[in-house]
């Protein structure tokens, strides 16, 4: 199945600082391109992979589950790890998630955690009936471009199968129980207005990790994909810091300095 224009994969070399991109549920790397094209237009070297299922149409998604997702951000950071001296994950909505589990499984191959309105939980009723409900029931309504920017536009499914939303409720629990092996550096930015992901998630989140340099940010003029939305070049500007704070040894052209 062709991947619908502008979901396509991404990858830029540049220096010895990596940043892998987890794109969010539905979604695709339209959503994350712009945040990767910053950080590789200042030198650095960044992945940002499709995940399976997406980017193509619903029926493609039904087929996967959080396995082929997380397998695929596993093995993208494994390429940067031997490219790169030092590996940042960052990730937006289920991509949070996803770079947590990263990091939380890759330790000291994980420099630090990035992340923008990342979920950890189904939330709903309908969340508590789709361990049955899947069985007789497809698909549900998608959601799909949270923007306050008029303009901008995320590309995702208008249906979301019930199979894979299952998948999703199960990897999230997996991740929270996980939380507590996160120790890295942590940037997490929220969206005060968010209609996909609540805040509840994000003071989860900060709540379990282990991490002791934790910084959080909250956007007052975007919805939930922040990365498209007004507050977009905060985001990247913020994130850039971040990376040269934590990694010192990283000059203006992305590279490390080695004794």
């Amino acid at each position: 199945m062709p991947v619908l224009p502008g979901a396509e994969p991404y990858r830029h070399e540049g220096g010895e600082v990596g940043v892998l991109f987890c794109h969010g549920f539905t979604g695709s790397p339209q959503s994350l391109r712009p945040w990767a094209e910053h950080l590789a237009a200042r030198g650095l070297t960044v992945s940002l992979p499709l995940l399976p299922g997406h980017g193509t149409r619903w029926e493609d998604l039904a087929l996967t589950g959080w396995q082929d997702w997380y397998a695929e951000v596993d093995r993208a950071l494994r390429e940067l790890r031997d490219r790169c001296a030092r590996v940042f994950v960052a990730g937006l909505s289920m991509g949070g998630a996803l770079a947590l589990r990263l990091a939380a499984k890759h330790g000291d191959g994980v420099a630090g955690v990035l992340v923008v309105n990342p979920a950890n939980k189904v939330h709903g009723l309908a969340a508590h009936t789709l361990p049955v409900s899947r069985h007789f029931v497809r698909t549900a309504p998608g959601i799909v471009s949270d923007i306050a920017k008029p303009s901008a536009v995320e590309f995702g499914y208008a249906r979301v199968p019930l199979h894979a939303a299952h998948s999703l409720r199960n990897f999230f629990r997996l991740v929270d129980g996980e939380l507590p092996q996160v120790t890295q550096p942590l940037l997490l930015v929220r969206s005060r207005q968010d209609h996909t992901v609540p805040a509840v998630d994000s003071a989860r989140i900060l709540s379990r990790v282990s991490s002791t340099d934790v910084t959080e940010i909250v956007l007052e003029q975007s919805y939930h994909v922040a990365t498209l939305d007004h507050d977009a070049d905060r985001i990247f500007e913020e994130s850039l810091g971040f990376i040269g704070r934590v990694a010192t040894d990283v000059g203006k052209e992305g590279t490390t300095t080695r004794g």
